[in-house]
C-alpha cells in the first residue's frame, strides 16, 4: 500500500459521519480510499446534503506522525497482520492502532471480561484462568479496565496478552493502570480504534468492547452486573457467532446477576480451564477458517434512483430497524438499500446500530 492510499484511507475514516460500515461499502465500491474521497461530494450531494467536511491532508498526516513517534503504529482491516477474525464481524474496525506484537492474534484468544469492582474471588479466579489459558497457548483478550480485566491481564503477562483501550494509545485509562497498560505495550500487544490523545468517552466503550468480541473465539465472563458493558461484549460475541461463556455465582450477590441471567439464555457454564477447551472445542481449525464474505459485496455494480431514496427514507423513523426488514418492506435489492442507506448516513441523516441495524438522527 503506497503512503498516498494510507494517508487516503485515514483521511477518510476520520471523516464525519463515515462509520466502520460505510468505510468498508466505500472501499468496496470504490476500490481505494482515493478513489472514495473523489466520490464523497458526489455521494453526500445525493443524500441530500451539500460538501461534506472530509478530514484533511493536515489532520491525517499528524495523526501518521504521532502515532509513528509513539511507537506505535496502523493495520488497515485489509493488510495481512488485522486478525482475520475481527475483520470478519459487522463494522469491523477500517484500522487499529497497535502498539506491541501483532503475533499474540496468531494464537487461538479467549476474551476474560467482567465487574470493574470486582470480588476479590473473582478478580483471584480471572487471574488463575489466565495463567492456565495461556500455559496452553492462548492469548487472553481484556479491556484493561479495573477489576476483572485487569486481573486476567495480569494474570497472563506471563504468556501472552492483548488489551484493546476505549482511548487513544497514549491514554492511560484507568490512571492506576498507566504501569501495567505501557508492559502491556512494551511486551504484549496494546489495541486501540480511536486516533492518540482521545479520553475514553463513555460512547468509546461499546466500540472498545465489539473488539474485544471480535478477536476471540470466545468470551468469558466473570461477575457482570444486569446492565454492564461486559454483557454488551458477552451479547457481541453471541451476534458474532461465538461462544459465550460465565462463571455462576451467588443469587445474593448484584454483582453475579448478569453472569446468572447470561447461564440462564444459554451460556456454557464455567468451572475452570478444561470447561473452556472443552466448550471451544478444536479451536485451531476455527483460526485456519476462511472469512465469511462481506455482505456488501455487490455495492460496486449498483446505482439507486430517486424511487429507492423514497423507499427506504419512507420506512426510517428513530427507532432501530433491522436493515434485512427495510430490505424485505421496501421491495428493493439489498445493494440498492445498502447504498441509499450509506448515502443518508454520509449527510448526517442515519445513524447504524448493533445487529445490522439503522434509525434516523
Amino acid at each position: 500500500m503506497t503512503p498516498a492510499e494510507r494517508l487516503a484511507r485515514l483521511r477518510l475514516i476520520r471523516t464525519p459521519h463515515v462509520g466502520p460500515v460505510s468505510w468498508h461499502q466505500l472501499m468496496q465500491r470504490f476500490g481505494s480510499g482515493e478513489a472514495a474521497l473523489q466520490a464523497l461530494p458526489d455521494l453526500a450531494l445525493r443524500g441530500g446534503s451539500g460538501k461534506p467536511r472530509i478530514a484533511s491532508v493536515e489532520v491525517a498526516t499528524r495523526e501518521i506522525d504521532r502515532v509513528a513517534a509513539l511507537g506505535a503504529r496502523h493495520i488497515f482491516s485489509d493488510e495481512e497482520e488485522y486478525s482475520p477474525l475481527l475483520r470478519e464481524v459487522e463494522g469491523a474496525p477500517p484500522a487499529v492502532i497497535i502498539r506491541g506484537d501483532m503475533a499474540m492474534l496468531q494464537r487461538p484468544c479467549i476474551a476474560i471480561v467482567g465487574a470493574r469492582n470486582a470480588s476479590a474471588i473473582a478478580c483471584r479466579f480471572a487471574r488463575q484462568m489466565a495463567v492456565d489459558l495461556t500455559a496452553r497457548g492462548i492469548t487472553v483478550v481484556s479491556g484493561l479496565a479495573r477489576g476483572v480485566d485487569t486481573a486476567a491481564h495480569v494474570g497472563a503477562l506471563g504468556g501472552s496478552t492483548a488489551a484493546v483501550i476505549a482511548s487513544g494509545i497514549d491514554v492511560a485509562f484507568p490512571p492506576e493502570n498507566a504501569a501495567l497498560q505501557e508492559k502491556i505495550a512494551s511486551d504484549q500487544l496494546m489495541i486501540a480504534e480511536q486516533p492518540p490523545g482521545t479520553e475514553p468517552l463513555a460512547r468509546h466503550f461499546p466500540a472498545r468492547n465489539r473488539i474485544i468480541a471480535g478477536l476471540a473465539q470466545g468470551t468469558l465472563v466473570i461477575e457482570a452486573a444486569p446492565k454492564s458493558g461486559s454483557l454488551i461484549t458477552a451479547r457481541r460475541a453471541g451476534d458474532f457467532g461465538r461462544e459465550v461463556m460465565a462463571v455462576p455465582g451467588s443469587p445474593l450477590d448484584p454483582r453475579a446477576q448478569g453472569c446468572n441471567q447470561l447461564i440462564r439464555e444459554g451460556a456454557i457454564l464455567i468451572q475452570s480451564v478444561d470447561d473452556v477447551l472443552e466448550a471451544l472445542g478444536p479451536i485451531d481449525a476455527r483460526m485456519a477458517r476462511e472469512p465469511r464474505r462481506a455482505f456488501i459485496e455487490t455495492l460496486a455494480i449498483v446505482d439507486t434512483g430517486d424511487g429507492d431514496r423514497d423507499a427506504v427514507a419512507g420506512l426510517l423513523g428513530p427507532t432501530p430497524v433491522a436493515v434485512d426488514e427495510i430490505v424485505r418492506q421496501s421491495g428493493r435489492p439489498a445493494a440498492a438499500v445498502q447504498l441509499v442507506l450509506l448515502e443518508l448516513e454520509l449527510t448526517g441523516r442515519v445513524t447504524r446500530h448493533a445487529g445490522a441495524r439503522v434509525s434516523l438522527m
